[in-house]
């Protein structure tokens, strides 16, 4: 049985290019690039032109790239380097301030309750019901709450894992530079979803940080990074070494960040290709299409709004995703209910819930993610597939 995997907002598939890479490093150049002699430094030079790949696909400079284990430590440093680890160190009286949405990832959403405990401020802005935000609720948020005695973080993801949505990042980043009434607004944008896949530029969008990770773009687990504007200040939270100047203490992982390079410098070369993308999104459409006009009141969550080419959230109604899933999975075909860290859980998704969506429909909501891998084939034998599972649970197992 062959397998077709659309469930690559989880993870994609390393490529050889990236596979190769970092098996040199395994093998080859295996020192630690903190010594001084030459093999040492040799394993220093290639870590340095992986950080200036991923310096490149997002237009930064290589000095602001710190690598990280992945995005969720990225997320974690962005918001507590910035909102309780210089706390402490300011005159001011007022707590800290983070303002986001409750359809960010969970590695925002669990920081974000852990923030409000540790005595940070946390305002939820809404989303309509494709799951955006208007920019004049940020604008309204920081007029009610931003002042000049308040250290404020705004984080808003630029594409929502389990719809694809695209957030208006520019916008909001302008709202945040325009708040004049109070101290300096950071933005910081996880970008998780959405390097890689299409163009992303932190100069133009204004952007203060910026988190990524390998994994997403066809390179390696284990390895992300945040980009910090020069001059945004951060306090380390992993404690114990000089390395990533001063950010992020511990040895680097050299074969991830290696490989992370590879796929960086990949990556960027597909998402300048426009006719790739719209031959991919065309894939998306047609797998979307077909489901949609065979599954009758199936609905696409966030269908409305600007997406990701990769990404549909289908709602089958009356039917539970997990049943669909492991349906599915037995067939074959690899699909997801929302966040790959969030499986395992019966509860509908949070997401899906904050932008409205009934709790039945999101009950019964698969997400379809597709890659640059993704083939015709693959989602022809997909569709062939997925109705007569669908069909099979509605009269066998109903919710």
């Amino acid at each position: 049985m062959a397998l077709i995997y659309l469930d690559n907002n989880a993870t994609t598939q390393p490529l050889p290019e990236v596979v190769a890479a970092m098996t040199e490093m395994q093998e080859r150049l295996w020192a630690n690039p903190s010594s001084v002699h030459r093999a040492g430094q040799q394993v220093r030079q290639r870590l340095e032109l992986a950080r200036a790949s991923v310096a490149r696909l997002i237009n930064a400079q290589d000095r602001e790239v710190i690598f990280t284990s992945g995005g969720t430590e990225a997320n974690n440093l962005a918001l507590f380097g910035y909102l309780v680890g210089l706390a402490t160190s300011t005159p001011h009286q007022r707590r800290p301030l983070l303002i986001t949405t409750r359809t960010e990832h969970t590695a925002i959403r669990q920081p974000a309750e852990a923030l409000t405990a540790a005595g940070v401020e946390v305002v939820y802005l809404p989303v309509d019901n494709q799951g955006r935000v208007d920019p004049s609720q940020l604008i309204a948020a920081l007029a009610a709450h931003a002042d000049d005695k308040t250290r404020t973080l705004v984080s808003i993801q630029w594409a929502n894992n389990e719809t694809g949505v695209i957030q208006p990042v520019a916008e909001l980043a302008q709202a945040c530079r325009r708040h004049t009434t109070g101290l300096p607004v950071v933005f910081h944008c996880d970008a998780t979803q959405a390097v890689g896949k299409i163009p992303v530029d932190v100069r133009s969008t204004n952007l203060d940080m910026l988190t990524l990770a390998g994994h997403k773009f066809h390179g390696p687990k284990g390895v992300g990074a945040l980009w910090i504007r020069s001059g945004v200040r951060l306090r380390a939270q992993n404690r114990g070494g000089p390395q990533e100047r001063e950010r992020r203490g511990g040895t680097e992982n050299t074969p991830g960040i290696v490989g992370m390079g590879v796929a960086a410098d990949m990556a960027a070369a597909f998402v300048n290709d426009q006719s790739r993308i719209a031959a991919l999104r065309e894939l998306r459409d047609h797998l979307e299409a077909g489901l949609l006009a065979t599954m009758p009141g199936a609905v696409v969550n966030g269908g409305a709004a600007p997406r990701l080419w990769n990404t549909t959230n289908i709602a089958f109604p009356k039917i539970e995703a997990e049943a669909i899933l492991l349906s599915l999975s037995e067939r074959g075909i690899c699909a997801s209910a929302g966040a790959a860290c969030s499986s395992g859980s019966l509860e509908p998704s949070p997401v899906l819930l904050a932008m409205g969506v009934d709790e039945p429909l999101a009950h019964g909501s698969v997400r379809f993610s597709l890659s640059r891998l993704t083939t015709r084939d693959e989602i022809d034998q997909g569709l062939t597939i997925v109705p007569p599972v669908i069909e099979r649970l509605r009269r066998t197992l109903p919710m």
